[in-house]
């Protein structure tokens, strides 16, 4: 009997496991809600601090003074600050959870085989879990910010985005650069993504994948504070995490995004192929 006879009749491996399934199952779990309530809130939040501690006095020179300082002037600017506080840690969080408790959460239920043999194959079940695992990633990324826009505009009114540099942005092109910022933010937290995944396919611990994806991402900022690496912290995603200020200038500056992107795709390409390799491989008991 040949190998097509073998084939259930109907059966199209490309059609097992769609994403609209996939996205359907992660939207209903309980932490997607809970993450999500918890990134649209902290505007709030910020809000009620600023409400609290009143305006303070900038030109000190430092940047993330500069964008704190100046959080209260308009919406546009209030939206750049939360992506400030945030992008550096709170939204590693999501990425590593959503990327991480993919494959490592089947295993943990013991559901992981079932779905194999459902049949699934395996490279359409990675495939499926990491589309939805980003788009998960790009949509918490996205909340933060939109949340913040909304209720900042509602709260200090619609305006010129005052620039960290000097000057100010018109108000035509703030929801374009905003935007442009946020796009990068995504694309920074590719490594992070790339990281989680992988582990969550090497482990059958969901908290294991998540934490050891904070872990590095939190070791490769401190070797970037390192100095005395010298040019090495070039390679280092950690070292442009904060490329997307850049798009918040006068006049656009690309380079440092563009550095940026192509580390952050590197390594995410490299984690990823790794992921789907061992998995290939991999002997599934759970």
């Amino acid at each position: 009997m040949s190998a097509m006879a073998e084939v259930a009749a109907g059966y199209r491996p490309g059609r097992t496991l769609p994403l609209r399934v996939e996205a359907l199952r992660q939207w209903r779990r309980r932490r997607t809600l809970v993450m999500g309530a918890v990134l649209a809130a902290l505007p709030f939040v910020m809000m009620i601090a600023f409400a609290v501690g009143g305006d303070r006095d900038g030109g000190r020179g430092d940047t993330r003074i500069t964008l704190i300082d100046t959080a209260t002037a308009s919406g546009a600017n209030f939206a750049a600050t939360c992506l400030f506080v945030s992008a550096g840690f709170l939204l590693v969080v999501p990425v590593a959870l959503f990327c991480g408790d993919t494959v490592a959460s089947e295993a943990s239920w013991s559901s992981l085989r079932y779905l194999l043999a459902a049949p699934v194959p395996r490279a359409r079940l990675l495939w499926s879990k990491l589309v939805v695992a980003l788009g998960f990633s790009l949509a918490a990324i996205v909340l933060l910010p939109a949340v913040a826009l909304v209720a900042g505009t509602a709260a200090y009114g619609w305006g010129p985005l005052q620039l960290p540099a000097g000057g100010a942005l018109p108000a035509g092109d703030t929801l374009p650069r905003l935007a442009l910022a946020v796009a990068y933010v995504f694309v920074s937290q590719l490594v992070t993504a790339g990281l989680a995944f992988w582990l969550s396919t090497r482990t059958d611990a969901p908290l294991g994948a998540v934490g050891g994806a904070v872990g590095l991402t939190i070791a490769g900022n401190v070797l970037d504070a390192v100095t005395a690496l010298g040019s090495w912290r070039d390679f280092l995603p950690a070292h442009w995490q904060f490329a997307w200020a850049d798009a918040l200038q006068p006049h656009l500056e690309w380079g440092g995004m563009a550095k940026g992107s192509a580390v952050s795709v590197s390594y995410a390409l490299v984690l990823a192929a790794l992921a789907f390799r061992g998995f290939a491989r991999k002997d599934i008991v759970s």
